[in-house]
């Protein structure tokens, strides 16, 4: 069987344990695998080309105006939460400062 070429566990105090060499009674004979034909190479299958029809490039025609649609809209309503967002912040940030001008004039 296999046996390990390295010491599996040293002795701490620095002694080797030696390797254990196999005996020729040990050993199995070996025999050659035997030959393997060689494997079937897989035939690619014909494939036949996309043919549209009226009907079928009207619907891919819908399909990608829906899809166009779609992304516009999300693309829109993001921009408009954009500029919700920075008018909001502009508003407040000329609140804030009319009322911090107020407190300094009071002093």
């Amino acid at each position: 069987m296999l046996q390990p070429r390295i010491p599996v566990n040293p002795l701490p105090t620095g002694l080797v344990t030696p390797l254990v060499q196999p005996t020729p009674a040990d050993v199995e004979p070996v025999t050659p695998a035997p030959a393997l034909a060689p494997a079937p190479v897989p035939v690619a299958p014909v494939r036949t080309t996309v043919q549209l029809t009226p009907g079928s490039a009207l619907a891919l025609a819908a399909d990608g105006g829906a899809v166009v649609l779609v992304v516009g809209a999300v693309l829109v309503s993001m921009l408009l939460a954009v500029a919700i967002t920075g008018a909001s912040v502009a508003l407040i940030a000329v609140v804030l400062r009319l009322l911090v001008r107020d407190m300094q004039k009071g002093r």
